[in-house]
Parts: structure tokens; C-alpha cells; sequence
């Protein structure tokens, strides 16, 4: 028996020399006569695995023959894609495929599953425009061609550039399938889709419906159930439709962009500008089409250098022009889409260009337009529905870069410059206004926003204040710089102050000597000496504790002094005293922070502000704990705990926790200098407890180490190696220099045979 021979040829061969007739060969095997005798005739596909098996049962084979029966059915089934045209043809080419592993492994898991009868019979891949969703599917098509016996049928149902009637893919479909024209004439629509679900339930089939614009375009090309598998692609999630699986593509990880690049350019060429192709990654945005558009720019412009298309790419305004090769254009994906929004909902995708985080939530959009938040949302839901805007786990929403660059483009095109100017008022005024609420949850008198105040955002405890604010810091930050340029200083210094407490809880932000210089030159175009004293020391301040500028410390507290005896601010004249020394205390100058520490106390007192005169208290005390005077040291800093513990303070809330930790934290200190394991051990275990109640995880470090250097010297290593790993784990939340700390005091502990660790 040869396996060229058709199958149905073979069978009937079979059948005659063992002298059965059909009903007979029916009979023994559970086949139908009608399927036996359609088989022979060659009217019919081949048949499945299992119907082979169970027919060569039917006519006694041995194991040989058995197999080769099995053999000449394989030759005879398709392994390759199937347009619904009905012509034979591969996949496009996929040879330099990259990256995508987590998907495709989902994808060939969905495959194994509906294989064994379980799992669900259709996936949903989805994302925005040139994210890779065609050769994601064409690619599972060339993986798994194997699992698919009965074929792998591809359909381009041409979801935005024009979608077709979902009649004619699902007779083309049926007529792969091979039903014959007699059959389908018999059938109307809902005729049909019966056929079509009853065929690819039957069979095992990998259906890739391609490009489909909405719900209604794939629900009668779905089956029921059954071990066949549709793949649908769409940049629409579909989410109309049930018991799916869905798969939602974004761009590429860098890695996935570069090395997609070097197959696209050769290793040799793409490996001798390594950072320019890893620029060009980046400035393609990650993405797939326009990778390709780049891999494919440069490849036919073999003798330009890659650093030539990223300075070409680096001119934002000039970027999408620049993302064309040939008759491939990236601005075209986005524009069929954007052609297909509601009025509001393409208005809202140029307003949204305007957001300068890189993500935002629902108020960003009522901001923008000055409507309700569910409005907003509802508009920005259609963005999501179209595969402009990404949904992420967490609430919020995401514009590819590109996709920014469009929508801005159109933005400069069809919005009108007094309707631009006044959308960007209004979330510049949103984003300040939000922030002087948040932060003034943690400042003394304020607390809880008044009855009065309607935001667009959650502000109801501490807690969502400090989550607001440092979520959204890179719009807030960018309005402030906005506003300082445009003039309002007024709404400049009020943001900066609002953040006087709570900057104690994020100290290792990274901007806020920039927020207190922003601040300090708008008082000074104010000409308010008061307010500028303020800013001028909170600049002091962030130069100290955030960025370790000791001298430009001091530099800022002298002219805050300035300005405050020139306003007749006691308050500030303590102030700047007390910045400057605890940067002399840094700089090892401890007479001189001793000296200026003790002048700021008089004047605290002097003006009656006990929440400075504690913080100048414990700047006192740490001096004269550096000059070598630990026991003084603990009289000023019980003398605190003290205060603090009066039942009539006048001092409460984050201000009184905050300064109660600081000050258990100096006693531990102070022990350690006295070498009071035991006591300088419960007391920094103490300030670790305090330190993260309050929010302030880079202290809770430098009470760890302190911990775990009073531990050491108790013999308690074990713990000790417990609480420098901790401060370790914190990385960029603590001080470099506590780290540093850390990892010498851990290196000096012996490890598990006693050894030095180094």
C-alpha cells in the first residue's frame, strides 16, 4: 500500500480484499456506511485519528498495516494554513520571530487543553495598533500545525480598514471545511453557523480569525465546544463575548525590541552600535510595527548608520514621519482607529497627550474636559475598547509613547489654541490644588480637607493622601514646574508649603531641593521675604537630608536668616539656625552645630513654636552626643520624651509620632556611645516599631543597623543578621551611607562555621 495512494483508494482496497461490504465494514467498526462509503468516493475530508483506528479495527488489521493505514491519513491532511479562498498557502514569514514566550506558551497551553476535551475552545488576543497581534497568531499557526490534524484555517476579516459581512467568512470557512455547494445552498445563515459549530466540534481544527472589528463580526464563526481552537485577533478586547480566554498584548520588553533588531540587521552590523539600536528600541517605543518599520528603513539603507535614524527618530515632532518604509506606515495603524472614535472619545485621546506621567487615572480625563469622573471613564473605556489606551491591573490607564505622539499631533491639527490652553489650565489647577490637600493631611492645623472641598480623587485619611501624592508625582512635579513658568507663584509657594511635613515621609524622592528652589524664586518674584525665609530653609533642608550638600546647605539656611530677620520672623530665624547646624553635625563641625542648635532653641521658645523647638531639641542633642558629651545627650533628648508624654502637650498627631521616634532613636544612639548594649538595643527596637507606624521606612533602616550593631556586641548574632538584612532590603527607600553601613557590619559577622564572612 503506498502512501501516496488517497486515502480513500487505500481504504476501499482494504475493505475488498477482506471481502466485506460497507454495511459490514459499518457494523464491525461503529463507522457510518454513508461516512465509509464518502471516505472511498473521496467526497469527504480525512478522517480523524480516532475514526482511522476504529475502521482498521472494523477490518481486522494487523499492526503493520494498521500503521500504514495511520500513515497514508496523515499524508493526506493539510499541515499548513488555509486562507478561507480555499488555496494553500504558509503562513508569512515568521523566521525572525522574537520574544512573546509567555503568550505563546499560554497559547500552546490553550491548544493542549481544548485538545483533551477541557479548556476553552476560543482565545482573544487583543492590544493596540502594531503590537504584533497577526504574527503572534501567525506564529502559534507554524508552532502548532502539528496539533491540528483536520487543518489550520486563516480568515482576514478586515475589522478597521473595512470589516467584512460575517456571512462571507463563514461560507468560505465551510466550504474549506469541505461541505459541498449543494449542502450549503440547503442552509440559510443560522444554517450555516449550526454547521460551522457542529464541523469544528468534530474536528481539530486551528481557526485564526484575524483583525475582527467587534462581537457581532465573530460570534457565528465560534464553536460550542469541541477540540478545535479559534484565534481571534482583534484590537478590541471583545469583551461582549463569553467564556473566552483573552490575552492581552503590549509592547515588546526592551530586550525582545533589540534583539528583534539584530535579526533584522545582522548581528555583525547591529552588534557595532549596540546603544544606537538600543536607542532606536527605545525611541520606536517597543513596538513591533514600528520595529519593523525601523529594522526595515535601515536594512534598505545599508550604508547609513543607526545612529542616523535615531537622530532622526529623536525629533519627536518628526518621529511618526520618520517611522515609514515604503507603503508601511505606523501613523496609518493609528489613524484607522482613530477614525472609528466618537467625537468625545477622539477629543479625549488628543487631551489626553497633555498628561505628563506616564500613566494617569479617570480624573486626569475629567480634569482635562471638565466633566464627572464617570463620564470621563466611560469616554476613556472607549479609548480602552479600541485599543488606543491600555487598561492596567491596577486601575489605571496607559498611552504608548507613539501613540502619545499622535494624539499630540492631532491635538496641534484640530484643537483650537484658546480649548488646548484651557484644558491644560484646568489639570495644571486639579494636580496643584490635589496636592495642597494631600500634603496638608500631615501639617499641623490642617489635617482633613474642609466639607467644602469636592475632588475628583479619594482624599479621606493620611494614607490615600500620601498614595496620591506619590503616585502622581511626576504630574504634579511637571504642574508646578508649568506653573512656575507661566507665572503663578502664588499656587507655587502654597504647593511647596503644603509639602513641609509630609516631605519627612518620602525623603529619598529625588526632588525636593527642585521643589524648594521652584518655591524660593517664586517668593522672591513675590517680593515676600516671609515666604521666602520659609522656602529658602525647607531648601536647606532637602539639601541636608535628601542630597547630602552640606555647604549649599548652609549657603541656603544663611540667606533664609536673611530674609527672616529682614521680615521679623522668629520662627524662620530658629529655622534656618537649626538646618545649618544639623548640616555643620554632617560636616563633623559639632561645636558649630552645638552653637547654632542652642541659638535656634532660644528662638523657638521665644516665639512659643513647640513643633520647631523639638526638632531643634533633637538637633541639640545629637551635637553634643558628637562632642563627645553622650550623657548630656540623653538629659535633652528625655527631656523631649518628657514633653511629649505630658497629658496637656500642645503638640499631637504626626508631628508628636514622628518626633517620638526620632527622639527614641537619639537615646539608642546615645547608648551605643556609652556602650549600653542592652539599653541602646530596646530602645532602637523601639524607634524600628515607631518608624514604620509613621510611614518612614528610610529611618526604620538606620534604627535597624543600630539594632544590629547593638546586637553584635550582645552576642545575638543570629538576630543581629536578621535586622542588617532587613535595612539591606529597603535598597533606595534608605540612605546609601546606612547601607553601606549595613553591609560592613553583616560581612563582619562569622557565617555558619564561624568564619569571618570576609
Amino acid at each position: 500500500m503506498s502512501e501516496e495512494k488517497p486515502f480513500g483508494v487505500a481504504l476501499r482496497a482494504l475493505r475488498q480484499r477482506a471481502r466485506l461490504t460497507m454495511e459490514e465494514v459499518a457494523e464491525a467498526s461503529g463507522v457510518s456506511v454513508r461516512a465509509i462509503g464518502d471516505m472511498e468516493r473521496g467526497r469527504s475530508r480525512v478522517p480523524q485519528r480516532r475514526t482511522v483506528v476504529a475502521l482498521a479495527d472494523g477490518l481486522a488489521l494487523d499492526d503493520r498495516e494498521r500503521e500504514e493505514l495511520l500513515a497514508t491519513a496523515r499524508a493526506a491532511r493539510p499541515t499548513r494554513a488555509v486562507a478561507v479562498s480555499g488555496t494553500l498557502v504558509p503562513p508569512r514569514s515568521v523566521r525572525d520571530f522574537t520574544g512573546r514566550g509567555p503568550e505563546r506558551a499560554r497559547l500552546r497551553k490553550a491548544a493542549e487543553q481544548v485538545g483533551t476535551g477541557g479548556g476553552v475552545p476560543v482565545s482573544v488576543v487583543s492590544g493596540p495598533p502594531g503590537c504584533g497581534k497577526t504574527t503572534l497568531a501567525l506564529k502559534t499557526v507554524a508552532d502548532l500545525a502539528e496539533m491540528f490534524p483536520d487543518g489550520c484555517f486563516v480568515v482576514d476579516l478586515h475589522g478597521v480598514a473595512g470589516p467584512v459581512d460575517p456571512a462571507e467568512p463563514l461560507l468560505k470557512l465551510l466550504k474549506a471545511l469541505g461541505v459541498s455547494d449543494r449542502r450549503l445552498g440547503q442552509e440559510d445563515a443560522a444554517g450555516r453557523a449550526g454547521l460551522l459549530r457542529a464541523l469544528l466540534g468534530e474536528r481539530r481544527c486551528l481557526v485564526v480569525l484575524d483583525n475582527a472589528r467587534d462581537e457581532a463580526q465573530v460570534r457565528p464563526l465560534l464553536p460550542a465546544g469541541g477540540r478545535s481552537l479559534v484565534l481571534i485577533t482583534s484590537r478590541r478586547p471583545l469583551t461582549g463575548l463569553e467564556d473566552v480566554d483573552r490575552l492581552t498584548l503590549s509592547e515588546m520588553t526592551q530586550d525582545e525590541a533589540v534583539e528583534l533588531l539584530r535579526r533584522m540587521l545582522g548581528t555583525d552590523r547591529a552588534d557595532a552600535e549596540a546603544g544606537a539600536v538600543a536607542q532606536v528600541a527605545q525611541l520606536c517605543g517597543r513596538l513591533p510595527l514600528a520595529l519593523r518599520v525601523a529594522g526595515n528603513w535601515l536594512t534598505v539603507r545599508s550604508g547609513w548608520s543607526v545612529d542616523h535614524l535615531v537622530r532622526r527618530l529623536a525629533d519627536e515632532e518628526r518621529r511618526l514621519g520618520a517611522l515609514t518604509a515604503g507603503d508601511v506606515r505606523v501613523e496609518a495603524a493609528f489613524e484607522l482607529s482613530y477614525r472609528e472614535l466618537s467625537g468625545q472619545a477622539a477629543r479625549m485621546l488628543r487631551l489626553l497627550s497633555l498628561v505628563p506621567g506616564p500613566d494617569m487615572t479617570a480624573a486626569y480625563g475629567a480634569a482635562l474636559t471638565g466633566t464627572g469622573l464617570y463620564e470621563a471613564e466611560d469616554v476613556m473605556e472607549e479609548l480602552v475598547e479600541s485599543g488606543l489606551l491600555q487598561a492596567t491591573l491596577t486601575g489605571r490607564y496607559q498611552l504608548h509613547d507613539l501613540l502619545r505622539l499622535f494624539a499630540h499631533a492631532r491635538l496641534s491639527k484640530e484643537e483650537e489654541p484658546g480649548r488646548r490652553e484651557a484644558a491644560e489650565d484646568r489639570l495644571r489647577a486639579w494636580l496643584l490644588e490635589t496636592a495642597v490637600v494631600a500634603g496638608r493631611w500631615y501639617k499641623p492645623k490642617y489635617g482633613a480637607p474642609p466639607p467644602s472641598w469636592q475632588g475628583l480623587v479619594a482624599l479621606e485619611n493620611a494614607e490615600q493622601a500620601r498614595a496620591w501624592l506619590q503616585s502622581e508625582a511626576p504630574a504634579w512635579r511637571a504642574a508646578l514646574h508649568s506653573a512656575a513658568d507661566k507665572g503663578e507663584y502664588i499656587r507655587v509657594v502654597e504647593t511647596a508649603d503644603a509639602m513641609e511635613w509630609f516631605c519627612d515621609l518620602w525623603v529619598f524622592w529625588g526632588h525636593w531641593s527642585e521643589v524648594y528652589d521652584l518655591s524660593s524664586r517664586a517668593a522672591a518674584a513675590l517680593d515676600d521675604p516671609d515666604t521666602q525665609a520659609f522656602h529658602l530653609n525647607m531648601q536647606a533642608w532637602a539639601l541636608v537630608e535628601c542630597d547630602h550638600r552640606y555647604h549649599e546647605a548652609i549657603e541656603r539656611a544663611e540667606e533664609g536668616l536673611r530674609c527672616a530677620r529682614r521680615a521679623g520672623n522668629v520662627p524662620q530665624q530658629a529655622s534656618a539656625l537649626s538646618h545649618a547646624a544639623v548640616a555643620h553635625r554632617r560636616l563633623g563641625e559639632a561645636r558649630a552645630a552645638a552653637e547654632k542648635s542652642l541659638a535656634s532653641i532660644d528662638l523657638y521658645e521665644q516665639a512659643d513654636d513647640c513643633e520647631g523647638w523639638l526638632g531643634a531639641m533633637v538637633t541639640y542633642g545629637s551635637s553634643l552626643r558628637f562632642l563627645g558629651r553622650a550623657a548630656e545627650a540623653q538629659v535633652q533628648h528625655r527631656r523631649i520624651m518628657a514633653f511629649l508624654d505630658a497629658p496637656d502637650r500642645p503638640v499631637s498627631g504626626h508631628v508628636a509620632d514622628m518626633t517620638r521616634a526620632h527622639t527614641t532613636y537619639a537615646l539608642g544612639l546615645d547608648h551605643i556611645v556609652l556602650k549600653e548594649w542592652s539599653e541602646a538595643a530596646q530602645h532602637h527596637r523601639d524607634a524600628v516599631a515607631q518608624f514604620r507606624r509613621v510611614g518612614m521606612p528610610h529611618m526604620a533602616g538606620s534604627a535597624l543597623v543600630g539594632l544590629g550593631e547593638a546586637l553584635i556586641e550582645l552576642g545575638e548574632g543570629t538576630e543581629a543578621h536578621s535586622c542588617l538584612s532587613q535595612a539591606l532590603d529597603l535598597g533606595d527607600a534608605a540612605d546609601s551611607v546606612v547601607l553601606r553601613k549595613a553591609r560592613t557590619l553583616l560581612d563582619s559577622l562569622p557565617d555558619a562555621d564561624g568564619q569571618p564572612r570576609r
